[in-house]
């Protein structure tokens, strides 16, 4: 879903679990947390604070 990258929830390095909370956007005027799909360390994070999204782009690389 399009929106704003309200702020990342995780940095570089960090280990996550599946489901756990990476990103929180402002979609169609909402706050929604989006979740990791996968258990991993965080490699990369693709967005910025403010940035406009569109849907289906990466947000987080996670390996």
């Amino acid at each position: 879903m399009p929106g704003i990258v309200l702020r990342s929830l995780v940095k570089p390095g960090d280990v996550v679990t599946a489901g756990q909370a990476v990103v929180l956007m402002e979609c169609m005027k909402m706050e929604m947390k989006v979740e990791s799909e996968t258990a991993g360390t965080v490699a990369q994070i693709h967005v910025t604070d403010g940035q406009n999204v569109e849907a289906d782009a990466v947000l987080v690389s996670i390996a």
